[in-house]
């Protein structure tokens, strides 16, 4: 990314004017860290290390706990030094290279969300086909579309905000490199800049947040129709852990970019760190839908 401005590193604001509370807010910070990662390589070891877990919806969810882990390592270790630090500076380079990645692993964990919500969509109201539908093939076609189209939107994005000039201030009042505190210091004009980012963020959440909705749409249609109060019950607790996810994912980052839009340029930005919530169930508790359970289920979990 070549620029031409005066501008070859910045400075992160964030938290800055908290006096000792940095202090506390390193231990707290460095708890959920720890518990981010712990808990992601947990629920990633049990996957591999479990052959009964060896299935599409668990394939995808350790797909999604590693993203999770390096957005967070994208993030979290610069903060944790950051509060330690009298000087908060970062290069233009690696500003650029954070926002990069931190973009690429959100995208694509949205996209990873969408792509659950059609996995359990196929167990539950097309049993007969799901290993068809996901197949390993297409599992691994999907994921890597997830993947290949998350950082292909994060390259836009971010070569959309360091190809303007910055040739004035370098203060981004934030604690990491987030598009909208960074693409304000430029000096230029930056609305279509502004605009391409904001139509790609909308697609990326529009299309993700639909398809979860049709899926969910059928899901809830096919389990309404399931005789058995025991068979609803198992239908509904493999979808669970993913509904979970989806309204904290989806419910933590809206708050935060609403919240930080009305705080404006306030010192104090909330972050979000979360353990993925969700539970590696036991092989019995697996889908059902109006078709007999006996007749399908080893079938599709298989």
């Amino acid at each position: 990314m070549d620029n031409s401005s005066s501008v070859t590193e910045f400075l992160l604001l964030g938290f800055s004017s908290l006096g000792e509370l940095q202090l506390v807010l390193f231990a707290v910070f460095l708890c959920l860290y720890l518990i981010i990662l712990s808990g992601n390589m947990t629920i990633i070891s049990v996957i591999f290390l479990d052959r009964s877990l060896h299935t599409p919806m668990y394939f995808f969810l350790g797909i999604l706990s590693t993203s999770e882990i390096f957005y967070t390592i994208v993030i979290l270790p610069k903060m944790l030094i950051n509060l330690l630090s009298v000087l908060r500076t970062i290069s233009f380079l690696s500003c650029a290279t954070q926002m990069f990645f931190f973009l690429g692993f959100a995208v694509t964990n949205c996209l990873l969300l969408g792509v659950m919500g059609y996995d359990r969509y196929a167990a539950i109201c097309q049993p007969l086909h799901y290993p068809i539908l996901m197949s390993w093939r297409v599992c691994g076609l999907l994921a890597a579309t997830c993947i290949v189209s998350g950082f292909l939107i994060s390259l836009v994005g971010t070569s959309l905000v360091f190809i303007l000039p910055f040739c004035g201030s370098n203060k981004v009042n934030h604690y990491f490199c987030d598009i909208s505190p960074v693409i304000r210091l430029a000096c230029a004009d930056t609305y279509i800049n502004e605009l391409v980012i904001f139509i790609c963020g909308v697609l990326v959440l529009v299309v993700s947040l639909i398809s979860i909705c049709i899926s969910y749409g059928f899901i809830v249609r096919t389990i309404l129709r399931i005789p058995s109060a025991e068979g609803k019950r198992k239908a509904f607790s493999t979808c669970a852990s993913h509904l979970i996810v989806v309204i904290v994912h989806y419910g933590c980052a809206s708050f935060v970019y609403i919240w930080q839009r009305q705080a404006g340029d306030g010192d104090l930005y909330y972050y979000h760190p979360t353990v993925e919530p969700h539970g590696i169930q036991p092989p019995e508790q697996r889908c059902a839908a109006s078709h007999s359970e006996s007749d399908w289920k080893d079938w599709v979990f298989s």
